[in-house]
């Protein structure tokens, strides 16, 4: 027998007040109906799928991003946002610091978690390939503040490691 999750006051989760599910609920954005008027970094097209004016999102902002072979954008932040990108194709470098000085590479699968104000260059490993990625970030503001950075010549690889599951 399962639990009774009922609530006397009518007011829980499983009986929330009114609302209009139709009007107020799910939304499918269909991947050829994004949005390209968006905040941009040279060397990259970023493109909006979910946001408040398109779908009603309240705390989070999701799109694509695509980055031609061979090319590399400039050097930027976001702010206060984090920033969460997904490989869907492609080879990313990344390169990040206060002058790109730390890289690390992810493909098709790979997530790439970006904290706030870190300095950083989105870089297409692949000479003939588009880099292409899912972007999500922790907010509405559509903030890019590019950076005017002398890179070093030889950045230090760094490696992931769970901090969880260490072995």
């Amino acid at each position: 027998m399962g639990a009774d999750h009922s609530h006397e006051d009518g007011h829980g989760r499983d009986n929330p007040p009114a609302v209009d599910w139709r009007a107020h609920g799910v939304k499918v954005i269909p991947g050829d109906s994004l949005d390209p008027n968006t905040a941009q970094t040279p060397g990259m097209n970023r493109a909006a799928a979910i946001n408040r004016a398109r779908a009603g999102a309240q705390k989070i902002w999701a799109g694509t991003v695509h980055i031609h072979p061979d090319a590399k954008t400039g050097a930027h932040h976001h702010g206060d946002l984090e920033s969460i990108i997904y490989v869907v194709k492609g080879r990313a470098r990344m390169r990040w610091g206060e002058h790109l000085e730390y890289v690390a590479e992810a493909g098709p699968g790979d997530f790439i978690f970006v904290p706030p104000y870190v300095p950083h260059q989105e870089i297409n490993a692949s000479p003939d390939e588009v880099l292409e990625c899912v972007l999500v970030r922790s907010g509405q503001d559509p903030v890019v503040v590019n950076l005017d950075i002398e890179p070093v010549e030889k950045p230090e690889a760094v490696k992931w490691i769970d901090p969880i599951h260490r072995t």
